[in-house]
């Protein structure tokens, strides 16, 4: 199938939706259901934290269907560029990530990554890690891609 100039911003689109909801699905798996840290809205009653867990788990499966619908889209019309796409997943885990460590977690205050204990490391942690995400999603992302496009079949690889 013919390629178009909407094919880039597909590619980016994708994987940055499948990163938020990948990265957004882990917090809320591991931080508040396996270790019960925190809730996406503390500032309230348990019963509010927990819908407040459900509505964001609802989000990230969103934010992740979609992504795989636009994959399916590029995979359909062999117009998928994996590297662009891996940099844009992990540009947007660590913009979710980082947008979470600084805005929810410092402006908004409607949780923190862990209470009752010295937050620095904890927030320091979160928000390197975000940053190096982004800055390797980035590098991908402008990287000319190291894998030729093929003939496979009669289809381009």
């Amino acid at each position: 199938m013919e390629k178009n100039k909407n094919d880039d911003a597909l590619n980016l689109w994708s994987g940055v939706f499948f990163g938020v909801g990948i990265v957004a699905f882990l917090d809320e798996a591991i931080f508040h259901q396996l270790l019960h840290w925190h809730h996406f809205y503390d500032k309230a009653t348990l019963s509010v934290g927990l819908i407040s867990d459900g509505l964001f788990h609802a989000f990230s499966w969103f934010a992740t269907v979609a992504g795989l619908f636009m994959l399916a889209q590029l995979r359909k019309r062999n117009v998928w560029k994996k590297q662009k796409w891996i940099g844009s997943l992990l540009l947007g885990a660590g913009v979710f990530q980082l947008y979470d460590g600084t805005i929810q977690h410092k402006l908004m205050k409607i949780h923190q990554i862990r209470y009752n204990v010295e937050i620095f490391y904890y927030d320091l942690t979160w928000n390197v890690i975000a940053i190096l995400l982004i800055i390797i999603g980035i590098v991908l992302i402008k990287k000319k891609s190291s894998i030729p496009h093929q003939k496979v079949g009669g289809m381009n690889a």
